[in-house]
């Protein structure tokens, strides 16, 4: 009892770190989008002036001015590209659902009463495998943002403790039917809703990292423009290049962070790993032979309907529609997202 309060007491306090660390990182998101694009924007602006001038001492500074402030942005470019705040964010409020869920798991044995080693085992175990897949620190911790391949977010132990035997021996709500129920709602999460995260989740990590790339190429070809203003046989193109890469880059970083690109693939990754850890859940309770070590069949059915947004009928539409139509079924198994 001691030691899972001790828990829950560490559980509650990520909560907030992760929350504060998370309001923090929107933060960045709008204060770095805004500065960055005023700063490109003045120095459009401030080239498109030199260009006009008339040369001598305020043509000089005006191209000084321009190509020091694309320089600056596209210094900063490339640092908030690297880091993603918005994808930091995400992260963030991801782990902060996921704590309280830990924190109400360890109230609901605390309040049933009688905890064993094996529960305190079995919430360290959680507890650090959240850490891990949610890390704090940006300095040698923080997570790829531009990974080579997608794959579901994992927070969760991969050795998960089997269920005690039952005080009942007999039967414990699996039958037949039930057993097929739940192989066919696998087979629709495998292969409907899974994938099609999957999937979102390469296109949005494609689109990421080309407007990554192009912002801070823009801004280092605008900066190049401008440095060649006024220059007699440079002076038209290097116009037109320090006003309208300034311009381009400007709305190529709107698009990327104040669209939130960064978010949106770790929310297309993050649903993946739901439906990955339904998958596991679903199969380790199927390959278990001793129907005594299985969660409860009427209950487990119950989670899984309500971990997709279904009613039991719904549940085992769900799953006829599958054995029927087989890989042809167009319906998701999940109704909420």
């Amino acid at each position: 009892m001691a030691k899972l309060h001790a828990i829950l007491e560490a559980v509650a306090d990520r909560v907030e770190m992760h929350r504060n660390i998370g309001d923090q990182r929107t933060n960045w998101n709008t204060l770095l989008l805004t500065s960055i694009n005023a700063i490109t924007l003045a120095a459009a602006t401030t080239a498109g002036i030199a260009s006009i001038s008339g040369g001598g001492a305020p043509e000089a500074a005006m191209k000084v001015s321009s190509t020091a402030m694309y320089v600056a942005a596209t210094g900063m470019l490339s640092i908030v590209n690297k880091i993603q705040p918005s994808q930091l964010a995400e992260e963030q409020r991801n782990a902060v659902r996921l704590f309280k869920q830990i924190q109400n798991q360890i109230q609901i044995i605390l309040s049933i009463g009688n905890p064993t080693a094996v529960d305190v085992k079995e919430m360290m175990e959680k507890v650090l495998a959240l850490d891990e897949a949610y890390p704090l620190p940006l300095l040698g911790a923080m997570l790829e943002k531009f990974p080579a391949d997608v794959e579901p977010a994992v927070w969760w132990p991969q050795n998960r403790r089997k269920q005690p035997k039952g005080i009942n021996q007999g039967y414990n709500g699996w039958n037949g039917k039930l057993e097929k129920e739940m192989r066919e709602i696998l087979n629709v999460i495998k292969r409907k809703d899974k994938e099609e995260y999957l999937r979102l989740g390469e296109k949005a990590l494609k689109l990421n990292k080309f407007l990554a790339i192009s912002g801070p190429v823009l801004t280092g070809l605008a900066a190049v423009g401008s440095a060649f203003v006024g220059s007699p046989s440079h002076g038209d193109w290097a116009v037109v290049l320090g006003v309208v890469g300034g311009a381009l880059a400007s709305v190529v970083n709107a698009l990327e962070h104040g669209g939130q690109v960064g978010m949106v693939f770790e929310m297309y990754r993050c649903n993946a790993g739901f439906f990955n850890l339904m998958e596991e859940s679903i199969e380790s309770n199927l390959r278990e032979e001793e129907l005594e070590r299985r969660e409860n069949g009427e209950v487990f059915e119950m989670k899984v309907g309500l971990q997709l947004g279904r009613s039991l009928s719904q549940l085992r539409d769900l799953a006829e529609a599958s054995s029927v139509k087989g890989e042809d079924i167009e319906e998701f198994a999940s109704k909420l997202f």
